[in-house]
């Protein structure tokens, strides 16, 4: 039933300014209105609200995250862009902070300015 329709995406967020300013300034989504709960963005055809709450506590693990093809030149233009990748010292990852799978998948995350977890990702 539900498998034939588009997902909404939630992201919890504390400032419209700040996640806007990240989100489409930084991350390239399209903006398309605030509704005065939640920024709603346009990313490839899926609603993302970015809806906004008084408090929380970012979860330790992905939350959102976008599936590339070249994801070294993604990786690269997010840094230029002033986005940190995080590192982790459980596994090796690369000088651009991407981890490659024993299946030949790559992933690096970064975190949005209320500390989501966030990842870009390049499948084998």
């Amino acid at each position: 039933m539900l498998g034939t329709t588009n997902i909404v995406a939630f992201v919890p967020i504390s400032d419209f300014d700040k996640a806007r300013a990240f989100y489409e300034g930084v991350i390239g989504l399209r903006f398309l209105k605030d509704d005065g709960f939640a920024l709603v963005f346009d990313a490839n055809g899926i609603m993302v609200r970015m809806a906004k709450v008084q408090q929380f506590t970012p979860a330790p693990f992905t939350i959102l995250g976008w599936q590339v093809k070249q994801i070294e030149k993604v990786a690269a233009e997010l840094q230029g862009k002033g986005v940190a990748f995080e590192r982790f010292g459980f596994f090796k990852q690369d000088d651009l902070g991407i981890w490659t799978a024993p299946t030949g998948d790559k992933v690096a995350w970064f975190k949005d300015p209320d500390g989501n977890m966030l990842s870009v990702s390049q499948h084998a």
